[in-house]
């Protein structure tokens, strides 16, 4: 992965270590290289509470709780899956937030979904959290590196998103 995606799960880890939170990945089509920038980080270990590498439809379902109706009429490549891994890891693996990737790198398409279609999503506290649907172009290796970088910025936004907001509450007026 390129140094600014190594920057990107440094800035991440530096906004859960303020907060003191952390989080877990789920990862399908990246198959660890979520988790494998977030340990590369020095203080890794304070935030990362780990990663589940869930390439199986079943492993969806078995391990992160995927609903086994919402997979057979959708598939794995769909946003509420990756809503529901993301939601899975961070209860399976008691974090805080949870993060996950899902859809086709290729080369070929897979449950009717084009090579490039993946979504990213992230959960956390209090219900806080989002789906981004991607459609993008290379080879599977790019895809896979900008998968990666899209979750890490949807976290990002997420974690700075909700800084403020907290800040908002408490600097309130009182």
């Amino acid at each position: 992965m390129s140094s600014a995606v190594g920057g990107a799960a440094a800035d991440v880890l530096g906004a859960l270590l303020s907060r003191g939170q952390t989080v877990a990945a789920a990862e399908s089509l990246t198959g660890g290289l979520v988790a494998a920038e977030l340990t590369a980080a020095p203080g890794a270990s304070r935030t990362v509470r780990g990663s589940v590498t869930a390439y199986a439809t079943d492993v969806k379902h078995d391990v992160l709780g995927v609903d086994g109706a919402l997979l057979a009429e959708r598939g794995a490549v769909d946003g509420d899956v990756a809503r529901r891994m993301a939601e899975g890891v961070r209860t399976l693996l008691g974090a805080d937030w949870g993060v996950s990737t899902t859809g086709v790198a290729g080369p070929d398409p897979q449950d009717g979904k084009d090579v490039g279609t993946v979504f990213v999503a992230v959960a956390g506290p209090g219900g806080a959290g989002a789906v981004r649907r991607l459609s993008l172009d290379g080879g599977r290796a790019e895809i896979r590196a900008e998968s990666v970088r899209a979750v890490l910025a949807l976290l990002m936004r997420e974690l700075t998103g909700n800084a403020r907001a907290k800040d908002t509450e408490h600097n309130g007026g009182n």
